[in-house]
């Protein structure tokens, strides 16, 4: 599957954080949500990005915006990456990669002449009407939690006018 076009409505999506909670997108209807897929916690690329979205939440949550970040590691890793790092954002299980899947993240990656299945780090803006305001297939860590606030800004002005 590909990822999310702007304008398709959102995949479905609902996944458990690391208190077993689950996290439904449909329950943000009204709000903007940043739906963001990452591969592993503590990794380097995964902490810089995590780290500016974490910098720039107060900016995002006055728009009125969560942050999901979503990666097949369980509970634990998560908690730990939180505090490690002070992430006052969810973070979501998908350890089954399903999705990831419907989100167009899982797919073909290769290292060094190997092909395996991985997430491919990669982000949506949804829309208080459920739909996707803005998509990044493929995410350079450094400087997207900046882009997706730019672009958050944007639609709201866009919205406004």
């Amino acid at each position: 599957m590909s990822t999310p076009q702007v304008g398709d409505q959102a995949p479905d999506l609902a996944l458990p954080d690391e208190h077993g909670v689950i996290h439904r997108l449909a329950d943000r209807r009204g709000s903007w949500t940043v739906v963001y897929f990452y591969p592993a916690d503590d990794t380097p690329g995964c902490t810089t990005e995590a780290c500016q979205f974490r910098d720039l939440h107060a900016e995002l949550a006055g728009l009125d915006a969560v942050i999901w970040g979503v990666s097949p590691d369980g509970s634990g890793s998560h908690a730990a990456f939180r505090a490690k790092f002070g992430l006052p954002f969810t973070l979501l299980s998908d350890e089954d990669h399903a999705a990831a899947e419907a989100w167009g993240a899982w797919q073909e990656k290769v290292n060094y002449g190997k092909r395996y299945m991985g997430i491919v780090r990669s982000s949506c803006l949804i829309g208080p009407d459920g739909l996707v305001a803005a998509a990044w297939p493929k995410v350079q860590a450094d400087g997207h939690a900046a882009q997706v606030l730019a672009a958050l800004q944007a639609a709201i002005a866009a919205r406004v006018s």
